[in-house]
């Protein structure tokens, strides 16, 4: 008999013990209305987005102020507004592309010469930092399917007249490191300052 309550009393605690655990998973989900929170979007989840997203289509208004660098390669002008080191060991570089031609702009050797990244079609992902200092190029961070944490230009390029948002993201140089040489394509080098973020 003794056995009896003894399997019957482990059995209840078992089953308080599912119990109490499923309703902690349950009210742990929480089905809440996040309506009122606001939404955080760090510089990683356009990164993950950035083999696929597309740059935004506008017309050529760029913040002076804000302009740490300005190359221009024929008909395109591009800008660079923020480079900014992240916590994670990333910089992201980011700015405009501006087509001043007088017809569309592919930016189909942007996209590098390597075999990988010519899956990326127009994009930024030929991009490289190079710190003249400490000897190195940064090449544009991949995801594991080969596409790079940059933009992808819609349709391929820039439509004449108009400018693009871009960004490229990269693995930090040494700490001490601040000035390096950003470079796309066939355009000259851009001197920057990095910031700390």
């Amino acid at each position: 008999m003794d056995l009896r309550h003894t399997m019957k009393g482990r059995r209840v605690m078992a089953a308080v013990a599912i119990s109490t655990g499923l309703l902690l998973t349950v009210s742990g989900c929480g089905g809440g209305d996040d309506a009122d929170k606001p939404k955080a979007v760090s510089s990683s989840s356009q990164s993950d987005k950035g083999g696929g997203d597309g740059a935004k289509q506008s017309s050529p208004t760029a913040n002076e102020n804000q302009v740490l660098a300005e190359v221009k390669g024929g008909d395109v002008t591009l800008t660079i507004t923020s480079a900014v080191r992240d916590q994670g060991g990333f910089v992201t570089v980011s700015g405009t592309v501006t087509n001043n031609g007088g017809q569309f702009w592919v930016a189909a050797n942007w996209r590098g010469d390597e075999r990988e990244l010519s899956r990326n079609g127009a994009s930024m992902a030929g991009a490289a930092l190079t710190d003249s200092k400490g000897k190195k190029k940064y090449l544009v961070l991949r995801d594991t399917q080969g596409r790079c944490l940059c933009t992808k230009f819609d349709g391929g390029g820039v439509e004449a007249g108009q400018s693009a948002d871009w960004f490229a993201q990269f693995p930090a140089p040494p700490s001490g490191t601040s000035a390096v040489d950003f470079q796309v394509g066939s355009m000259p080098p851009a001197s920057i300052e990095i910031s700390e973020g």
